[in-house]
């Protein structure tokens, strides 16, 4: 007999756990797209926006996922025959770099694999050896969402500013924003893109890119963009129709207004230290599970861990055999496997990853950790024990 019943816990790393708040908020009639109320709704959205990002800049909305996030950055940044930097952790950082790809860059690739972070120093070299300053963006995806791999985006700042390059630093914070700490202005990012399925705690449909002055310089000077995804009067509208090109997402915009809501009271101090609390919960755990058996988290270095996403492995096929368990018996629902295909597991089925982004508490955490340890035992999969135990420690430790 299943014990799935109830409500099912979302533990996938995006579409993240949904309030009831934010789901409460949608559900409403179409309203009057011409109500000064709602025009003054959306105006009150960017400065909460921004100050989610940690930034005194600019942002443009987009009706998209975080892929046409990448495209709305790059087209108002990179013209055709130019050239972008991209140091892939994962999965997410090939994406960037084909969408750039696509748009007729020209697209040099710096392969860290999907265990560690990027290395600034060979960006220093990349940029360094670029004496025409061909490079137009260093395009760093702050966490992969394939991979959890989190890198030091101030770094790469440095390394630009002490090489003098002119180069943007254009980052995917897709997984990352409002989970793990992300300081647009401090840190020195030019262009900033997520979505809001993820830690902004809202259905999958709306994108966002954040950009500053140097970025709009760069706009400027840019001989054409597309009318649609020009971020020029998307960000600075005179008309309320201008800030998604045309009829405005009214639904996802009641969801966001009310998560930023919840953000603004919890604070976002706070909200990185939850995620981060949390995310020592499930590594401990995880620890716990490899010391026999299988079990493996995908990233060594806990500094090197999101606190929002955390890719596992138990072996081809048990991947596939605990998440559908988790699923079907629990009501728990875990990602799959992205980008770690190989020639022994070329369907990812040893594959599996933690979402713990967003509206995440103590009691999902353990119970996720519970029935994902009830799973190996239930399927006779080896692993070592003392898990839960482990977990509660690092919720109570001072």
């Amino acid at each position: 007999m299943p014990l799935s019943n109830g409500r099912p816990h979302m533990a996938l790393p995006g579409p993240s756990m949904m309030p009831d708040r934010v789901l409460q908020a949608m559900h409403q009639p179409a309203p009057d797209i011409y109500d000064p109320e709602l025009h003054q709704m959306m105006a009150g959205m960017v400065p909460d926006l921004c100050a989610v990002a940690r930034t005194k800049g600019r942002v443009a909305m987009y009706i998209c996922n975080g892929h046409g996030a990448w495209e709305a950055a790059l087209s108002n940044t990179v013209a055709p025959g130019d050239t972008v930097l991209v140091p892939t952790t994962g999965r997410f950082g090939h994406g960037w770099a084909e969408m750039a790809q696509g748009l007729g860059a020209n697209v040099e690739i710096i392969e860290h694999g999907r265990k560690v972070p990027i290395d600034p120093q060979r960006v220093r070299a990349a940029l360094e050896a670029d004496k025409g300053q061909r490079i137009k963006a260093v395009l760093a995806v702050h966490v992969d969402t394939s991979s959890s791999v989190r890198s030091d985006i101030a770094s790469l700042r440095k390394v630009l500013d002490e090489v003098g390059h002119p180069a943007l630093l254009m980052v995917d914070c897709i997984a990352s924003l409002g989970c793990d700490r992300f300081e647009m202005d401090a840190w020195g990012a030019d262009v900033m893109v997520t979505g809001s399925q993820k830690g902004l705690m809202v259905p999958p449909g709306l994108g966002f890119v954040f950009f500053n002055d140097r970025a709009a310089d760069v706009r400027r000077a840019m001989p054409r963009v597309s009318r649609y995804w020009d971020w020029t009067a998307r960000a600075e509208p005179e008309m309320f129709y201008q800030f998604f090109g045309g009829t405005a997402p009214t639904h996802h915009l009641f969801g966001l207004r009310a998560a930023l809501d919840m953000i603004h009271e919890e604070g976002i101090e706070n909200i990185w230290a939850r995620h981060a609390r949390l995310a020592q919960a499930l590594w401990a755990a995880g620890e716990a599970w490899s010391a026999e058996g299988p079990f493996g988290l995908n990233v060594a270095e806990r500094a090197h861990r999101s606190h929002a996403v955390t890719a596992a492995q138990l072996g081809a096929p048990h991947g596939d055999r605990l998440r559908a368990w988790c699923r079907d018996e629990a009501g728990v629902v875990l990602g799959i496997g992205l980008g770690v295909e190989d020639p022994e597991d070329p369907t990812s089925s040893g594959y599996f990853r933690f979402g713990h982004m967003g509206h995440v508490n103590a009691h999902g955490m353990l119970g996720m950790i519970g029935v994902v340890e009830a799973a190996m035992t239930a399927l006779d999969i080896p692993h070592g024990g003392g898990a839960v135990d482990a977990a509660v420690a690092a919720l109570t430790a001072a």
